[in-house]
């Protein structure tokens, strides 16, 4: 975001990022798990665009637009990646199995791209803005409100369905309510200001990021334990 960046300078390059993620969920199949985070992510970031368009809902728009737009690239950058971070792998890998459900593939998204992208993202913004992250902390939080409830609108819409009933298949319900999204976001906030700390400390800051992926892959990968298809469906 440059300098002066004015409100509707700041909406475009979030609208930018609206329209990168429309076109990937419109381009792939709706069984693609890609695709059902990529649209989950697109309501938070259209709900993010909308705030910034209007104006007054965060203190520091700038910072914000910008970590929204280095944010969004990660996830971008490791669709088309040679080697995508640890994190993203298992999506990526099963995207297509027909024994993971799509809420499954919503929440692994949110997981990889919340515990791993968001805090290399708020530390690269940080760096960019010359703040720290105490400054973008209130905004930061200001967030979870959005995220929180496209969160509860994605269990909603993708919980799958059987003879009109919501499906309470122990399995699933047991894997779903291990994971939140307020706890990944203050886990997120701790990762970032811990790599904050080390960012004058290459090597230090290269294996608590690597660690860090590492971690947030394997939670990944027990988000997308195949289930299949649930009362006979």
């Amino acid at each position: 975001m440059a300098p002066g960046a004015t409100q509707a300078d700041r909406a475009a390059d979030v609208g930018a990022v609206v329209a990168r993620l429309r076109g990937l969920v419109a381009a792939l199949p709706a069984q693609d798990g890609v695709a059902a985070f990529a649209a989950a992510y697109l309501t938070v970031t259209e709900a993010l665009a909308a705030h910034l368009a209007a104006g007054g809902y965060f203190k520091n728009p700038d910072g914000v637009a910008r970590l929204d737009v280095l944010f969004a690239g990660r996830f971008l950058d490791a669709l088309t990646a040679r080697r995508p971070p640890a994190c993203w792998r298992p999506l990526l890998q099963l995207r297509l199995h027909p024994g993971v459900l799509p809420v499954q593939f919503a929440l692994c998204g949110m997981n990889a791209h919340i515990e791993h992208d968001l805090p290399l993202a708020v530390v690269d913004a940080c760096t960019l803005l010359g703040c720290s992250p105490d400054e973008l902390s209130g905004d930061f939080h200001r967030v979870n409100d959005l995220l929180a409830q496209v969160e509860e609108e994605v269990r909603d819409r993708l919980m799958p369905v059987v003879d009109g009933e919501l499906a309470v298949a122990e399995p699933l319900l047991h894997l779903l309510s291990a994971w939140s999204i307020e706890r990944a976001r203050d886990a997120a906030w701790a990762s970032a200001a811990t790599l904050w700390e080390l960012r004058d400390r290459p090597d230090a800051y290269r294996v608590a990021a690597e660690a860090l992926d590492d971690a947030t892959g394997l939670v990944c990968r027990c988000l997308l334990t195949p289930l299949g298809p649930l009362g006979g469906a």
